[in-house]
């Protein structure tokens, strides 16, 4: 277990930073499918007691994040390629549609909250911190969808997201791909400030195919064939 595992602030639930940690790292890829993580080394690693890593592995576990091993810990269950496809294809459905209601409610009295995690998600790519990566983009998507004020939508899509997981995601996509990823974010924005909700919905479609094309390390054309 090697990645960075951030500090732990005391005030703060500590199951849920551990539990909110570990799926980052878990999504980038960052601790690799089939690996054993155990709860005493994993309370080591995050100065804590054993209680609230035990509570987030097991809320881990309920997620389909990881498997208990009797005796032993809990397992990262890996993501198949069949499961990629279907979370994408019930992706584009729940992400695209709504962003031409975003299209309507969104204005400069909004822009400049989503440009800050732009700009987190920005740097967090330039650092290689693909686990405060995978943070900010989420932050950034569901808090266009919150714009509805719809929280089923938001912790429904949510879920998905942290679903759609790839493995060594860091060593798959190639800087010029990630530039071109980040940059869809800020594209984004300049289509719903302008009101074109369909332009809006066509780039979502395109942005979240990048999980079966660029972030799996393949072809845009093979991810595209893969949702048909």
């Amino acid at each position: 277990m090697s990645w960075v595992t951030p500090r732990i602030e005391p005030g703060h639930s500590l199951r849920e930073q551990i539990e909110e940690s570990l799926t980052a790292a878990i999504i980038a890829g960052q601790v690799p499918p089939h690996e054993l993580l155990t709860v005493p080394v994993l309370a080591q690693q995050y100065d804590v007691s054993a209680t609230p890593v035990r509570e987030a592995m097991l809320n881990l576990a309920r997620r389909g994040f990881v498997v208990p091993v009797r005796n032993r810990g809990f397992r990262v269950r890996e993501v198949s390629r069949d499961e990629l496809v279907h979370l994408v294809h019930t992706r584009r459905m729940l992400e695209c549609p709504p962003m031409h209601e975003v299209a309507q409610v969104f204005d400069a009295s909004v822009r400049s909250r989503f440009d800050e995690l732009v700009a987190a998600i920005n740097d967090s790519a330039e650092a290689r911190d693909f686990a405060t990566y995978v943070r900010s983009d989420k932050a950034f998507h569901l808090g266009l969808l919150g714009l509805l004020g719809n929280p089923v939508l938001v912790d429904v899509v949510g879920n998905l997201r942290d679903q759609t997981r790839t493995v060594g995601i860091a060593s798959k996509i190639t800087p010029e791909q990630l530039r071109a990823s980040i940059d869809e974010h800020a594209m984004l924005l300049d289509l719903l400030e302008a009101g074109d909700g369909q332009g809006a919905a066509d780039l979502m479609d395109r942005h979240i195919g990048h999980v079966l094309g660029w972030w799996s390390g393949e072809a845009e054309e093979t991810a595209a064939t893969a949702t048909n």
